[in-house]
């Protein structure tokens, strides 16, 4: 269950100044490379230490003190950023306040000596052994960009277009973007600003880290794609081991075991419950999350396997005056989250153990000074009962000695050393009056940072209505487009419906199977349009849909014809001849001549369906008699005219002969 890195893991860099400063001369630096066995040692300038990180890309830089690598804060926060994503920057001897470097490396049984070298090879040990703070400037959230890659000022085609062509680009990669971030099954909130004819950008805030996101930043032709973490608002330091903790724990043994984790300050850090693990592995899970002070039961006596827990870790243990009830433990986890009885009532001993020494821990918190560990204070207490100054006494002995062990015997201080010391005590009261007034900055910090992040929470919720406000109109207009589109089709589908009925009509009147009962039922005749009185209007009307005797024939236009037109109509021996325009004269004759009737179109009404149509046996006999009529009339006259002129000869022949 160890976290140490070994030689089957990763690289640590241990890393100390060799010559020169960061803040001015180019600093020279003593590095060690260690992998759990072996040891390579270098010399380096600043500038290959950063090639010699980016090319071998260890798991741990570190260092006894951080702005040996960079010459503020900003300085620190960029050489973060620098580092490949799986690289972690160490700081061995502590965070913001940290201890001499002899001192961690003493407490931890790490060699050590005195030189650039010695002090590297400490430092890359002791965080292999999970030893030191890791020193953070941002968050496991990444932001990925898509922007525009061009300015959209003039581009060659005119401004607007240019511009859409741009924001067509930025949204199609946003889209890609957005589809690869779904099929990696990644957590994220997509924020586009939109613009004329696409997107100006699209920024996705990533749950993950980097190398976590299968996007790498590019800049391709009219889009940017920049990927980069989320900063924090400071500079974190982060313990690499968290079992230096020390903590109340609570125990439910039984066929399922249940261990409940609480830290000096009455809050919950970890439960479990478990049906497989023995005694060795509920102890070894312990030593992960922290160190026993005290370890609680539920009931009494203390249960053999509880015992034998405490035992192991020497840490004092707790049990109630009578069997916890199980009212009381429910009211007592009533806001901590279990899963079953069995975690419940763990962590009702812990917390109740929690309330029982919780005047202890504030009292001794309160005399412990800020350089000795509170929680290392309170185990010796409570667990060795040993009183608090005994405690405070041994352990500033063993400061003091590890601070002396390489100094010169003690003289006494001159006048001017004197004042010196007072000064410095002085100068250590004021700045523990800082350090108290920065706490309480740091308070106002945090809560102004709480009420950014509610801000910042509104705005989020703020904009995810927008986009559902925004998707219900997208939605909406799609829906009456969809209705309208619906109703087109319907319209649609009636004229169709009516004109299939119109042309199962036609059919029917159109085939010898159909013509009699179509006739018989209807009183109709189809009617064959021809668009023109020429050869190839005929032709074109005949392979259509066929010219055959008896056929009523609808000229559309009927001027032009001429004999050899007129002689191909004839053959067709059509039943009548319905016509708009006025015959040429020779058609006309020619038609009477074989006795084909001629009639306008407007005697007869037609109704049509695209190329065909149909009227009234009625209608057609009426324009057929009414053509008899005018040829009976049009026969007589020519009679007439001729016996005048026979009778006009013959009477001036009689005058001649006279």
């Amino acid at each position: 269950m160890s976290s140490r890195i070994s030689a089957l893991d990763a690289v640590v860099f241990g890393v100390d100044v060799q010559s020169g400063d960061v803040r001015g001369d180019a600093p020279s630096y003593a590095v060690v490379a260690f992998d759990g066995e072996s040891l390579d040692r270098d010399v380096v300038s600043h500038r290959k230490l950063r090639r010699l990180i980016d090319r071998e890309e260890p798991a741990i830089v570190a260092t006894d003190n951080v702005y040996e690598l960079a010459a503020d804060k900003d300085a620190l926060v960029r050489l973060l950023g620098s580092l490949p994503d799986e690289t972690r920057l160490v700081q061995v001897t502590g965070d913001e306040q940290p201890e001499p470097l002899s001192r961690v490396a003493s407490r931890h049984g790490v060699p050590y000596g005195k030189k650039p070298m010695q002090e590297a090879e400490a430092a890359a040990r002791l965080a292999a052994a999970n030893v030191g703070y890791e020193v953070s400037a941002f968050t496991d959230t990444t932001e990925v960009k898509v922007s525009r890659g061009r300015s959209t000022g003039s581009g060659g085609w005119s401004e607007d277009r240019y511009t859409r062509r741009i924001h067509g680009s930025v949204k199609r990669r946003a889209r890609e973007v957005d589809s690869e971030l779904r099929e990696a099954g990644l957590d994220y909130e997509m924020d586009e600003t939109e613009k004329y004819g696409g997107y100006a950008n699209a920024v996705f805030t990533v749950e993950a880290r980097p190398s976590n996101i299968p996007i790498s930043a590019r800049r391709a032709g009219d889009t940017r794609t920049e990927i980069e973490r989320v900063r924090r608002d400071g500079i974190e330091f982060r313990p690499l081991a968290k079992r230096r903790d020390h903590v109340l724990v609570g125990i439910d043994p039984g066929t399922t075991t249940a261990v409940a984790i609480v830290g000096l300050e009455g809050r919950v850090l970890d439960v479990l419950s478990t049906r497989t693990a023995d005694t060795a592995a509920v102890i070894e899970w312990i030593v992960e999350r922290g160190r026993p002070v005290i370890v609680a039961a539920d009931v009494e006596p203390m249960p053999s396997t509880v015992e034998k827990i405490r035992r192991s870790f020497s840490a004092a243990g707790w049990v109630p005056e009578r069997d916890l009830p199980v009212d009381e433990k429910q009211h007592r986890t009533r806001e901590e989250g279990y899963e079953n009885d069995h975690e419940r009532d763990a962590l009702a001993a812990a917390l109740h153990a929690f309330d029982a020494y919780e005047d202890t821990f504030e009292r001794v918190g309160q005399k412990v000074p800020p350089r000795i560990e509170t929680g290392e204070v309170i185990a010796r207490v409570v667990a060795g009962e040993e009183s608090v100054e005994t405690v405070l006494a041994d352990l500033s002995d063993d400061d003091e000695a590890d601070d002396d062990e390489d100094e010169h015997e003690p003289r006494e201080l001159t006048s001017e050393e004197q004042r010196i010391k007072e000064l410095e005590t002085r100068v250590e009261r004021l700045d523990s009056h800082v350090d108290d007034l920065e706490a309480t900055i740091e308070e106002k910090e945090e809560t102004i940072a709480e009420y950014e992040r509610e801000l910042t929470d509104a705005r989020r919720e703020e904009r995810r209505e927008a986009r559902e406000r925004r998707e219900v109109n997208r939605l909406e207009r799609e829906n009456e487009r969809l209705e309208r589109e619906r109703d087109e089709q319907r319209e649609a589908n009636e004229e169709l419906t009516e004109k299939f009925d119109r042309l199962k009509e036609l059919w029917r009147l159109d085939h010898s199977n159909f013509a009699d009962v179509a006739e018989a039922k209807q009183g109709l005749v189809p009617v064959k349009p021809v668009a023109k009185f020429t050869k190839n209007a005929l032709q074109a009307a005949d392979e259509r849909y066929g010219l055959a005797a008896g056929d009523v024939v609808y000229l559309r236009d009927a001027s032009g014809a001429g004999r050899s037109t007129a002689e191909t109509l004839v053959e067709r021996e059509p039943r009548v001849v319905l016509k708009d325009g006025g015959l040429s004269e020779v058609a006309r004759e020619l038609l009477f001549e074989h006795g084909i009737p001629v009639a306008p179109a407007d005697e007869v009404p037609i109704e049509e369906v695209d190329d065909l149509a149909v009227a009234r046996e009625g209608a057609v006999e009426a324009a057929i008699e009414g053509w008899k009529e005018r040829a009976d009339a049009w026969r007589k006259n020519q009679n007439e005219s001729m016996v005048d002129q026979v009778i006009s000869e013959h009477r001036a022949d009689r005058g001649e002969s006279d």
